[in-house]
């Protein structure tokens, strides 16, 4: 699928060798350490630094915690040589790993992060590796270019990409490079002019424009939660989790209609996930069969609030209370059609509908790979120019494994970021990857040209 780019580098003397992400989103280096506890199965199955095998290793201990979305990551600064591209950066910072959340490092093939961003978002202000690269005349200029290949399969030798450090590969791009100033110096950020989708704009950014940062450290490439849910309606995109209730109702649909007799609205949708403790609906969802409002006045109220939130109006947002309450309607409009006898296909297609409540902003996004070729491009204005991303580049083809139909995921993921830093555009590998990318420190821009 083209989701993990990642690089070799070597700790220590004699070099201990690590896979890493190189990420513009992010300025520290962490690898796994040695002293991870027996618990934590995402370190132990992955390569781990071990100081004591090192003659250049010097001690720190400082804590070191850095937040991703699975949880924090945390553990303690340590000091050695690193090697990265042939070059050896002494005495440089970096992190050992003691606890990683989540499943996103259980199952990755990269061991850490090697952050490419400015110094100012450095965790602990531990200076980037770069940077050390840079003050210690190992580089030409301060400057780091990438060219993701993203037809490794089809590249020769396979080859997932090139990483540059001081300068430019002029056999990855084709064209001049459009230079993009960096707006605020943290991540590698820049202004946005516009977002189209089949020529039309979005409508997202104003005069001033949208915020967006260009990096290679997230897979996809993520927007405002509305926008996204948006665009990927537009492509046909339905949640992976919305088709997968789909097919639970074919293959269950006589239980679901004996539980539908038997429990309350709220019960049924807690089930799958729709509401919970925090949510709150005002609907009586323990009402006898014979007690339900009747057909047309239920099943306007249930579809009014639906619509609210399929398409994502300003009625109603996509998640929480609001989404609880609308399968909640469902649910009991489903129940009036059972008291009036209605056959199970009428009753179990509108249980599928519950299935449509699904955020597809909220994970990933399906689509027909049979469509790909009638879907629209979309395009990201930078500089005045844009930047073009077709179907075949924009959706991503999973291979199902052992003889299975490929899946196509949509690159595009929702992801609200709160105010000062937000709203805020990531433009990931799914965007970077047609475009060869220059960082530029000294002069604080970056450029993008057609990749080659």
């Amino acid at each position: 699928m083209d989701a993990q780019y990642y690089g070799a580098v070597s700790i220590g003397t004699p070099p201990q060798s690590f896979l890493v992400v190189f990420d513009t989103g992010s300025s520290n280096l962490w690898i796994p350490s040695a002293k991870c506890s027996f618990l934590q199965i995402p370190c132990d199955l992955h390569q781990k630094y071990r100081s004591v095998d090192s003659s250049t290793y010097k001690a720190l201990g400082d804590p070191f915690a850095i937040q991703y979305g699975s949880g924090a990551l945390s553990g303690f600064l340590s000091q050695d040589t690193v090697t990265w591209a042939g070059l050896e950066i002494k005495d440089q910072v970096f992190a050992e790993a003691t606890k990683e959340p989540g499943i996103a490092f259980l199952f990755s093939k990269f061991d850490g992060i090697l952050g490419m961003g400015w110094d100012t978002i450095s965790v602990n202000g531990v200076k980037p590796p770069f940077y050390n690269a840079v003050e210690q005349g190992l580089v030409a200029e301060n400057v780091f270019s990438f060219w993701l290949n993203r037809d490794a399969a089809a590249g020769g030798d396979g080859a997932g990409g090139e990483i540059v450090l001081g300068g430019v590969d002029p056999n990855h791009f084709v064209g001049e490079h459009t230079w993009l100033n960096v707006t605020r110096e943290g991540y590698w950020q820049i202004a946005m002019d516009d977002v189209k989708l089949g020529g039309v704009s979005v409508g997202q950014c104003d005069r001033k424009g949208c915020a967006a940062i260009v990096d290679t450290g997230t897979s996809l490439l993520a927007g405002p939660t509305k926008v996204v849910e948006a665009l990927n309606k537009r492509i046909g995109a339905k949640s992976v989790l919305g088709e997968e209730c789909r097919i639970m109702i074919d293959q269950y649909g006589d239980e679901l209609l004996h539980d539908l007799a038997e429990f309350s609205a709220t019960d049924m949708c807690t089930s799958v996930g729709l509401c919970g403790p925090s949510s709150e609906t005002k609907t009586s969802t323990g009402r006898r069969r014979g007690e339900l409002d009747g057909r047309a006045r239920l099943g306007e109220r249930w579809r009014r609030g639906r619509d609210a939130i399929v398409l994502g109006s300003d009625a109603a947002p996509i998640e929480g209370a609001a989404v609880c309450q609308a399968c909640v309607y469902a649910v009991d409009y489903a129940k009036s059609l059972l008291t009036q006898n209605a056959t199970e296909s009428i009753i179990l297609d509108e249980f599928k509908s519950v299935c449509d409540l699904i955020p597809i902003s909220g994970g990933e996004a399906a689509v027909d790979c049979d469509a790909v070729s009638k879907m629209p491009d979309v395009e990201f204005v930078l500089g005045g120019r844009p930047f073009k991303l077709t179907p075949d580049q924009y959706v991503l083809k999973v291979d199902a494994g052992q003889g299975g139909p490929a899946q196509c995921i949509s690159g595009f993921m929702g992801l609200d970021i709160p105010p000062p830093a937000g709203p805020l555009w990531i433009l990931g590998d799914v965007f970077i990857g047609p475009y060869h990318s220059v960082f530029d420190y000294d002069n604080a821009r970056v450029g993008l040209a057609d990749a080659a």
